[in-house]
């Protein structure tokens, strides 16, 4: 049996962020900077206090070999091998050499300066406790005010960096917004108003994002114009094609004439409609419906070859199976058009049986054909795209997912399992609240 690896933990999601790599930047930059200050100044001040302590106990030695060599007592502070002394200092004397060494003598820190003295070891003795303490009181204060430095630096560093982020969060923000249609949103940075104040980078960027979604809602809106006059001025030759292809007398041609002209008014009804949803200016008719019911009517449409909007053409039989029925506040008109031309496309590029299922607030259309193409899984349908050589300009899809946002659904496509196509609507369940038999 192989053993599981254990998962590594993750880091939570708020370390990725900028203000918190700056933080730690910052403080880790102000720590190193603290301690190596901190460090030359403790010692630069112990050095220069151990030397005037040595300097004075070497004084004192100097005298006292001065006073033992002339016969005269010895001061208090010094002694021939007197008790205390470190050893090191002991067996520097019994070589022949002085020296000097801070060690602590009854509790307190002492400077000893020894010298050899006819076989013993002349030492002197000065008090170095006002000397430590001052080092000590200089660490503290160095700790110190190392911490308030470093608070004091993250705080204004926060400041500065959150004033970065917060606007970098505007922009995403912005961005997110054009994304998802509306082109009307822009960052309007102050900075980039007035030439004559210094931009930043965020500045540039949103800057250029604004450049850019200008740029992009004049070429879509120009698209949108084109798309609105091409299909309107059809309609009115469509008309009169239609009206003339009647007056042809029976027959193949006529048919095949009457059938390009349902085809080109499809098409056109298709655009117009299409224009519309790209203007964002469809309003919606709600009202509570039951869905089971809803769905059988269109899948009975698409199966007797009954339009169910503009291009949605004939079908074979529909297979409708409810697990559950529930009702939905929803645009009855703008959800039979996405239900039929799900179903319709199902038909036309799919494979039978085509299955509607209906399972509480959520609708899926499967057919058991070859499946979506992988463009469509990947990014969605595409207008006058199709691969799968059968009848259509790829409008019918795009239709649909518009239609589904207008009235707040969730369209999603995917694979069936065992095979086929499958498309998901997930509309917003309508909750009725009913009295409470218990209240007065």
């Amino acid at each position: 049996m192989t053993p599981r690896r254990a998962r590594r933990p993750r880091a939570p999601a708020w370390t990725a962020t900028l203000t918190w790599k700056a933080a730690v930047f910052i403080a880790v930059m102000c720590c190193a900077l603290a301690a190596l200050l901190g460090t030359l100044v403790h010692v630069s001040v112990t050095g220069q206090t151990v030397r005037d302590a040595r300097e004075k106990a070497l004084a004192r030695l100097v005298d006292a070999t001065r006073l033992y060599e002339a016969g005269e007592p010895l001061p208090p502070f010094a002694g021939l091998d007197p008790a205390g002394l470190p050893d090191p200092l002991r067996r520097l004397t019994a070589r022949g050499e002085r020296g000097t060494m801070v060690a602590d003598h009854r509790g307190r820190p002492t400077m000893w300066a020894a010298a050899p003295a006819d076989g013993h070891a002349l030492a002197v003795r000065v008090d170095h406790s006002l000397g430590a303490g001052t080092i000590d009181a200089l660490d503290r204060s160095i700790v110190g005010s190392s911490i308030l430095a470093i608070g004091a630096t993250l705080a204004v560093g926060a400041f500065a960096v959150t004033r970065v982020t917060r606007r970098l969060h505007a922009t995403a923000q912005v961005a997110r917004r054009i994304t998802a249609g509306d082109l009307d949103a822009r960052v309007d940075d102050p900075r980039t108003r007035d030439p004559r104040r210094p931009q930043d980078e965020v500045a540039t960027v949103s800057g250029a994002l604004d450049t850019m979604a200008a740029s992009l809602q004049r070429k879509l809106q120009s698209e949108q114009r084109f798309t609105a006059d091409v299909a309107h001025e059809l309609r009115t030759p469509l008309t009169g094609l239609s009206a003339a292809a009647e007056l042809l007398p029976e027959g193949r041609p006529a048919e095949l004439v009457r059938d390009r002209v349902r085809a080109m008014r499809g098409l056109t009804e298709d655009l117009l409609e299409i224009s519309r949803l790209d203007a964002r200016n469809e309003t919606v008719d709600l009202a509570v419906h039951e869905l089971g019911p809803l769905v059988e009517r269109v899948a009975r449409a698409a199966g007797t070859g009954t339009e169910t909007g503009p291009g949605a053409g004939p079908g074979p039989g529909t297979e409708v199976r409810v697990v559950r029925d529930a009702e939905v506040e929803t645009d009855r008109r703008r959800l039979e058009r996405v239900l039929g031309n799900l179903i319709a496309n199902a038909h036309r590029h799919g494979g039978p049986p085509v299955v509607v299922t209906v399972d509480g607030a959520t609708v899926t259309v499967r057919d058991h054909g070859p499946g979506y193409p992988a463009y469509l899984l990947a990014s969605g349908p595409q207008r006058f795209r199709t691969e799968s050589g059968g009848k259509g300009h790829g409008l019918g899809l795009t239709i649909a997912v518009g239609q589904a946002e207008v009235i707040g659904a969730a369209l999603e496509f995917g694979g069936a399992e065992g095979g086929g196509a499958e498309a998901r609507v997930r509309l917003p369940e309508y909750v009725r609240f009913e009295d409470d038999p218990r209240e007065p």
